[in-house]
């Protein structure tokens, strides 16, 4: 696929190195030479372009026209706009932009700009507002994420020392795991394997779970962690982010945003929601959040652009003995260390963004997708196809690729976990789990 990519920040750059593992023809085009650089190493098949992707001419001189995929991800919502719309009149088969504005993605708003030829919109800071909010839902989980229309739950939970599953290997939980939950990968320190039966869960392992909802404290039990209620939240840093989470929380919890910038206190002020109080000062002050009440609140969010202040301030959060913690990390190399400090969640928009626009690639039926700030990996929602090859045997006897793993699957509206002797038929809809799966290998399978 050719797929033209306009901006070489963070998510640019990003989805450029991701795409470039799957012999996708890519191109990557920014008006800063020193942006597209790092296209030029040996390792990495993308063709850097420096130009101006609102300028009709350097698009069509770059090929965006021939591209079947153009994706526009600048940090400036109307030059991804302005540059969808040429692209789109210059001939590319579909095109995406990055947006920071929620008013678009209103049902009227869609239909308005795809006539103008912008088939779809990416709101990474909705989205992850989206995955906040869920997640505060569950706050003893590290990510949580709901499939099937909500019939099927995927949790990341860490392995406490009073869990009894600690010490056991899987195959010792085969009769549990076929009932009440699936357990599809382990996290141990930077590594995420696909375990098999002779795996061995450790005390501090993350495990990804998929359960069904009535199930859920169950696995809560089983992974050793508390249960908590959370009725207080205390947002550091004024963002995008910050802001669509608060309007999504319950309106009996009480919110309190602090933002060092007194302009923006007085314009977010505005805005908000009444359960939702803005005060000026540094998240990070001890003194401040003990004035706040820090003691009494169930979770901390640090949501500011800053990757470094975000992980002191939940880290100090846990210290003054919140329970639930999230941090916004977008410095990629951070995440792992993240996780073995156990800082608490985390949120990275480039992530967010690659999940939205990663299903697009699959040529496959994909419901959803979405990639883990918890390990690594992704984790999709297909829908199975008549005669495709996970259709032909139980899975035990499908020799599907080390790092693909089935979680569960809904049939007629009903949804069961995967083991050995599934037989996926079409029409299933199924929950995947990849680890660094090339997609020409998940179209073998699925396709």
């Amino acid at each position: 696929m050719r797929i033209f990519i306009a901006g070489a920040g963070e998510v640019g750059t990003h989805l450029a190195k991701l795409l470039s593992r799957e012999n996708h023809d890519i191109v990557l085009m920014d008006q800063d030479p020193a942006r597209v650089e790092f296209a030029y190493e040996d390792s990495l098949e993308i063709m850097p372009v420096v130009g101006d992707p609102t300028s009709v001419k350097e698009l069509n001189h770059a090929g965006a026209g021939s591209s079947e995929l153009f994706i526009a991800v600048t940090p400036e919502e109307s030059s991804n706009i302005v540059a969808c719309m040429l692209a789109s009149k210059l001939g590319a088969s579909k095109t995406m932009a990055r947006i920071n504005n929620n008013e678009y993605l209103q049902p009227d708003s869609i239909e308005y700009f795809n006539a103008l030829g912008i088939d779809d919109m990416v709101y990474p800071e909705s989205l992850a507002s989206q995955e906040i909010a869920a997640g505060l839902k569950l706050p003893w989980t590290k990510q949580y994420w709901s499939v099937f229309d909500g019939k099927l739950d995927l949790v990341a939970v860490r392995i406490s020392p009073y869990s009894p599953l600690a010490g056991k290997r899987l195959m010792e939980l085969s009769s549990l795991e076929q009932k009440l939950f699936h357990i599809v990968s382990i996290i141990r320190e930077d590594e995420t394997v696909i375990p098999g039966g002779n795996d061995v869960i450790h005390v501090n392992d993350i495990v990804l779970v998929t359960t069904g909802p009535t199930e859920l404290d169950t696995v809560r039990r089983y992974c050793g962690q508390q249960e908590i209620e959370v009725s207080k939240v205390i947002i550091m840093g004024g963002s995008r982010i910050a802001l669509r989470t608060a309007e999504q929380l319950p309106s009996d919890w009480s919110v309190k945003i602090i933002e060092k910038d007194y302009s923006k206190c007085k314009r977010l002020s505005e805005i908000v929601n009444e359960n939702t109080l803005i005060i000026h000062g540094d998240g990070r002050d001890v003194d401040l959040l003990n004035s706040e009440g820090i003691g009494n609140t169930q979770a901390f969010l640090a949501l500011t652009s800053n990757s470094e202040s975000n992980m002191i301030a939940t880290l100090n959060a846990k210290r003054l003995g919140v329970p639930r913690s999230v941090a916004q990390i977008e410095n990629l190399d951070y995440l792992d260390m993240a996780n073995q400090m156990g800082i608490g969640n985390l949120i990275n928009k480039k992530l967010i963004a690659a999940s939205a626009i990663f299903r697009h690639l699959l040529q496959v039926d994909i419901s959803n997708a979405k990639t883990l700030s918890v390990g690594k990996g992704d984790v999709l929602e297909l829908h199975v196809k008549e005669g495709s090859r996970i259709t032909r045997n139980p899975v035990r006897n499908l020799k599907l690729p080390r790092t693909l793993t089935l979680g569960g699957y809904m049939r007629d509206g009903k949804v069961m976990l995967v083991d050995g002797d599934t037989r996926l038929q079409a029409d299933d809809s199924v929950m995947v789990f990849s680890l660094d799966t090339p997609a020409s290998q998940i179209m073998k399978v699925f396709g």
